[in-house]
Formats: structure tokens, C-alpha cells, sequence
């Protein structure tokens, strides 16, 4: 092994604990894909194939990645002003080998789509398309960036598009129709995708950076913990409608409201502290949101359908 290589190696394992690590990413996009797939099935009363769960996890991660990658394209010149100890301002990486990068992921999407059904290929395109035209902010960069809503939402809609992707992998290949009742599903992962995102953009003021437009310096620390609240229980109520074209909305409801609970404890202990208090927990409980809400809809009927 030379040491060009070994050093190749430690970049990147650098670069990914910092901007995706796989530890913490991997295993909630295995839920997020497996729950789609459960969720398709589930709705035609069906068993999903191995080959839908194994594409359906390879596309949404490479996807995820691309995300990043994107982000890293778009925010180059703010890292570079701002937080110039990002990898990619610091030299870490290069922009043109994340671009590689991304080319890679793209084929591996493209092969795992034909290897399971070549019709994959038109919601593939539409992701793509997606992906391509949020790093380019819509060719609307200025206009996003006065309004924020907005500006997440046209980004969070990505959500909703991967997850019918990974859907399609169960019901495109089996049934070749799209069966009732995914609206709400991918509303409910439109509403998730809202609450991660302000989830990790609310800081408490001594942990702001200069030019960096969290949501809680855009909007207040109380409107954007309102906002995050708010999310929560759209999603709650989108899986809620989910989960009775399945026979079983018990599940959402059950498991999520006790989540629910504790993030209004802790944004009320958040807004009232005196003192410093990390906004880092805000992201964390997003995470376990995401993958309660994944489970209950999508793995828990599943489950109880293969019983």
C-alpha cells in the first residue's frame, strides 16, 4: 500500500466524518428505503423482493451523498468566507473529485435501476433533475434567498421525490401500478424533511457564526422552534393518513406522540434557559423522529403483514 493511497484513504474518512458520516447516516437511509419498500408492499398486501429493498438503499444513499455534494458546489464561496475549516475551503478535498465523485454514485444508481426494472429510469431522471437543479438554486438564487420558506421548500421537495423512488422499487416491478394511498407517505417525508432541516439550523445565539443564516437567526429562536414543532406534528398527521390505507394507523400515533412530547419539553427548557444551551439537540431528536416515523409506517406494518 503506498503512501499516497493511505493518505487518499485518511482524507476521505476525514472528509466523511465531517460531511456524511456513515455511521449516522447509513443506518437511518436503510430505514428511510426499507421503510418505502415495507410501505408499497404493505398497501398491496404483498411480500417485497430483496432486489427492491437492496436498489431502493443503494439510490437513496447515493442520492443523500449527491445531496452533499451539491451543497458543497453551491456554498463554496460562503464556506470560503465563513467556515473556511470545511474540508473543501481548507483543501481537504477538491470540488472536481467530488464531482467524481457524484459521476460514480450516478452510474451505480443507473446499473442498481436496470439490474431491477428499466422503467425505474424515468423517476431516476426526475431525481436527478431535481438534484442538478437545486445546486443551481432554481436559477432563482437571489430571489430563494430572501425568502426563506420558500427556499426550503423547493429544497425539501427532493424528499418526497427520493422517497417515491424508493417506493417504486416494491411496486413497479410487481404490480406495475402505483397502489393507493403514497400521497400522504411522501407528504409525511416531505413534512420529516422540514423538520431535519430546521432541526439542525437552530443555535443558541453564543453558538451562531458570523454569516451563517441558521433559522433561528433568520426568524427568531421562537418562531423557528414553533416552525420545528409545527413539522412535527404536519408529519405526524401525514403518516397518521398513511398508515390507515394500510388497515393500521395506530402505529404513528402510538410510537410518535411520546417523541412529540419530549421535543416540546426540551424547546420550552431551549427557549427559557438563561444560559448558553447546545441547539445540537434539536438535531438529534429530528434524527430519532425520522426513524421512528420511518418504522412506524413502513416496517411495523410490513411486519405485521409477513406474520
Amino acid at each position: 500500500m503506498t503512501s499516497t493511497f493511505r493518505e487518499d484513504v485518511a482524507r476521505w474518512w476525514i472528509y466523511q466524518r465531517e460531511r456524511f458520516p456513515l455511521a449516522a447516516h447509513l443506518p437511518l437511509i436503510a430505514v428511510f428505503s426499507a421503510a418505502a419498500v415495507g410501505f408499497s408492499a404493505a398497501l398491496r398486501h404483498a411480500t417485497p423482493s430483496w432486489g427492491a429493498f437492496f436498489t431502493a438503499f443503494v439510490t437513496s444513499s447515493a442520492a443523500f451523498a449527491q445531496l452533499r455534494i451539491s451543497d458543497e458546489f453551491k456554498d463554496f464561496e460562503e464556506d470560503r468566507q465563513h467556515r473556511p475549516y470545511r474540508p473543501v475551503p481548507r483543501g481537504l478535498v477538491t470540488l472536481n473529485e467530488l464531482k467524481t465523485i457524484a459521476i460514480w454514485l450516478a452510474f451505480a444508481q443507473l446499473v442498481a435501476a436496470l439490474l431491477l426494472d428499466e422503467r425505474l429510469l424515468a423517476v431516476l431522471i426526475v431525481c436527478w433533475g431535481w438534484i442538478a437543479f437545486m445546486g443551481r438554486e432554481f436559477f432563482l438564487g437571489a430571489y430563494l434567498r430572501t425568502r426563506p420558506l420558500l427556499y426550503m421548500a423547493t429544497h425539501m421537495a427532493i424528499m418526497p421525490i427520493i422517497h417515491f423512488y424508493a417506493t417504486a422499487c416494491d411496486w413497479l416491478p410487481s404490480a406495475g401500478t402505483m397502489p393507493q394511498g403514497l400521497f400522504w407517505f411522501v407528504t409525511a417525508s416531505f413534512f420529516n424533511g422540514l423538520v431535519i432541516e430546521t432541526g439542525r439550523k437552530i443555535r443558541h445565539p453564543a453558538d451562531e457564526e458570523p454569516g451563517v443564516k441558521t433559522y433561528s437567526v433568520l426568524w427568531g429562536r421562537p418562531r423557528a422552534c414553533l416552525f420545528w414543532i409545527g413539522s412535527m406534528a404536519a408529519s405526524l398527521g401525514c403518516a397518521v393518513f398513511a398508515a390507515s390505507k394500510t388497515g393500521d394507523n395506530r402505529w404513528p400515533f402510538l410510537l410518535l406522540m411520546p417523541f412529540l412530547a419530549v421535543a416540546l419539553v426540551w424547546t420550552v427548557r431551549f427557549l427559557r434557559a438563561t444560559g448558553p444551551k447546545s441547539g445540537r439537540w434539536f438535531e438529534i431528536i429530528s434524527a430519532l423522529w425520522s426513524f421512528v416515523l420511518y418504522t412506524s409506517l413502513g416496517l411495523v406494518p410490513l411486519f405485521s403483514y409477513c406474520r
